[in-house]
């Protein structure tokens, strides 16, 4: 087992200011070939599976449960697979940003993780989305609750309202049965790591672009959450009620409001800051 070190990582004096970071390309739906399931590629070209760099963007690969959505389906998206919302469109504007706005050396490409192995402990930060529909084997919780007590870093996004949360619930309590999981601030540290980003607001997914509301299900009120270990740091970041993936994925439209772009690359590049320095 691997145990996680710091990664130093120097920043630019940037900020996102007035604007969103400006993107480019247009995507389409193509199979991956290998696994026989189909993902959203896009122009941004070939994934640099060999490139060597000090951080890699990982995207958790989980099953998806059965019940409620029928065969794991995801409100319509991910044909089964859940942890694919957005994917890989979403994971590489993002790195765009994260490559322009600090100094950290990242893969131009996502990495994918699995918890069916020891790999993921090369992996210091995960995203993981649609997570009320996750579930675990007893060995793949405890490889997760070990990688984040090892010093790892997960993110989740991307799920709505009180049947959502209960449904994460259920997967995150095989991995942490009795940790707490506390509301998180306007001025936690995780929130200033990078960007003082003060009052936080819900960041919709892109149907605010159709029916101009913030909120799916009964997820009126966004709420930032946290895990934390025994010395404090916080190792589970969760987004419920708002979707920042469809934000990154969405910054390139022009129908999509830039606040939320904003917003939502602000919080990502604070976590990921925050997770490579605690």
């Amino acid at each position: 087992m691997k145990s996680f070190r710091c990664v130093s990582a120097l920043v630019l004096p940037l900020a996102l200011a007035s604007g969103v970071v400006a993107f480019q390309g247009e995507s389409r739906w193509f199979p991956r070939q290998g696994p026989s399931y189909p993902y959203y590629s896009d122009d941004y070209g070939p994934s640099h599976s060999n490139e060597k760099a000090e951080f890699y963007w990982s995207r958790l690969r989980y099953t998806a449960r059965t019940d409620n959505y029928g065969g794991g389906f995801g409100y319509g998206y991910g044909f089964g697979y859940s942890w694919l919302r957005d994917y890989p469109k979403a994971d590489r504007q993002f790195l765009m940003a994260l490559r322009r706005l600090t100094r950290i050396e990242a893969r131009s490409t996502e990495q994918v993780v699995d918890l069916d192995s020891d790999d993921i402990f090369n992996y210091p930060w995960v995203y993981a989305v649609q997570v009320a529909n996750w579930t675990f084997t007893d060995a793949e919780a405890r490889r997760l609750r070990e990688y984040l007590l090892k010093g790892g870093f997960l993110m989740v996004d991307d799920f709505h309202g009180t049947a959502d949360w209960e449904r994460f619930l259920v997967g995150m309590r095989m991995v942490f049965p009795d940790r707490p999981i506390e509301d998180l601030s306007d001025n936690d540290e995780i929130f200033h790591v990078l960007y003082d980003i003060g009052h936080r607001f819900q960041i919709p997914g892109e149907q605010y672009v159709v029916t101009g509301r913030t909120y799916e299900k009964d997820g009126y009120v966004p709420k930032w959450r946290a895990i934390r270990d025994d010395q404090g740091r916080i190792m589970v970041a969760i987004c419920h009620n708002m979707h920042l993936g469809d934000a990154w994925e969405w910054a390139d439209k022009p129908e999509y409001p830039e606040r939320f772009a904003s917003m939502a690359f602000r919080i990502g590049l604070d976590y990921i800051m925050y997770g490579l320095t605690h």
